[in-house]
Formats: structure tokens, sequence, C-alpha cells
């Protein structure tokens, strides 16, 4: 992994995720580079053990280092002065899949609060539900799934870009947070499809 804050963060995630137990999904890491722009993204998903695949609930996390938060933390790193600290825009859905049914997005945000835990001084906002119709080749509805972002960004100080401790504990609340609301979404009273790999042993 490469010597950077912006890696140092996403390390922060990691733990705190693995620390709560939560399963990282697989094959649904990315790590992308703008050619033309420089902007850097990175994808990760994690879900509760055991839910089959896909999962019945997951979240789905999104880091972006733009363009100019390079150039304040390079200015920072030569010693420059830089009016603001680089931020690190952040985006979490929460996303509940394989729903036979359509849910009522006013059960789902019932157990949703409007933000998350401070992480540092910053907290993410909640979005508003988006409902999802999957239809199969026949076009009868197949299944249903609903998402609910948070999204918001963390400013990276002084203090912070001197001591990437300072992240650890910046990043900790978030490992409990997404595994208690993972398990309230799961625990809601709602009807699902069978993962796909019991489908196919069905079907065989």
């Amino acid at each position: 992994m490469l010597d950077h804050v912006f890696t140092d963060a996403i390390g922060a995630l990691r733990d705190t995720f693995e620390n709560a137990l939560l399963e990282r999904i697989a094959f649904e890491e990315r790590f992308h580079a703008d050619v033309l722009l420089g902007d850097l993204t990175w994808e990760t998903s994690y879900g509760l053990p055991g839910e089959g695949s896909p999962p019945r609930v997951r979240a789905d996390i999104t880091f972006d280092w733009p363009t100019w938060a390079q150039t304040s933390y390079r200015s920072w790193y030569i010693g420059e002065p830089f009016d603001e600290g680089p931020r690190i825009e952040i985006e979490i859905v929460l996303r509940i899949q394989r729903l036979v049914s359509q849910p009522d997005p006013v059960v789902i945000l019932s157990t949703l609060p409007e933000s998350s835990p401070p992480i540092g001084t910053e907290i993410l906002e909640r979005s508003g539900p988006t409902i999802e119709t999957i239809y199969d080749r026949e076009l009868a509805e197949a299944e249903y799934a609903i998402e609910v972002s948070y999204e918001g960004s963390y400013e990276l100080d002084e203090d912070t870009l001197q001591d990437g401790s300072t992240l650890d504990r910046h990043f900790a609340s978030m490992g409990g947070w997404i595994a208690s609301t993972l398990v309230k979404l799961g625990d809601l009273d709602l009807t699902y499809l069978p993962p796909d790999d019991e489908a196919d042993e069905r079907r065989n």
C-alpha cells in the first residue's frame, strides 16, 4: 500500500469494519485513478457474516480524493502554507436487496438516524431513499431493493496529517455503527428471495 494519507484513511476504515466483524464482499473492492482529472476513488462493500450471496443487507462505501485535495496535501507535505486542509468525500450506501415485494420507505427510514456518528468533527447526512425494481428476462417483476445513502466529507487538519493514528480514533465508531444498523435493517419484517447459491441448488 502506498504511504499516503488517503490510503491511511482506507486502512483505518478497514480496521474498524473488521473489528466490528463485518464481512467484506468478494470482488466488490475497487481503486480508480482518473487519468484526465487526477481524482482517486476507492470503493468497497461489507455485509453481515453468513448472509449468502448476494447478502440481504449491505453497506457500499466510497472514498473520493479529488485533485484539489492532493494539491493541498502536497503543499503541506513539502512545508508550504495552505488555506484549507484536504478533504475526503465520503458516501456510505445502505442497501436492502432480494426483496419479494416493494418496501415501504417510511418503515426503512424509521430505523435509520438522520446522520452518522461523528468522524472527527464531521458527520454524514442521510439522503432520501431510492427504490429499485429488478425485472427478469420476461419483464416480470423479479425482485426489489432499496438504498439510503449518507454523504459528507472529512477534513484532514494539520494535526491529523502529522499523526496518522488520529485517523484510527476518528473512524473508530464507524464499524460498530454500520454493523448495528445492518442488523436493525435485517431484523425488519421483510420477505426475501433466497440467495443465489440456494436458488441454484433448488434448480439443480
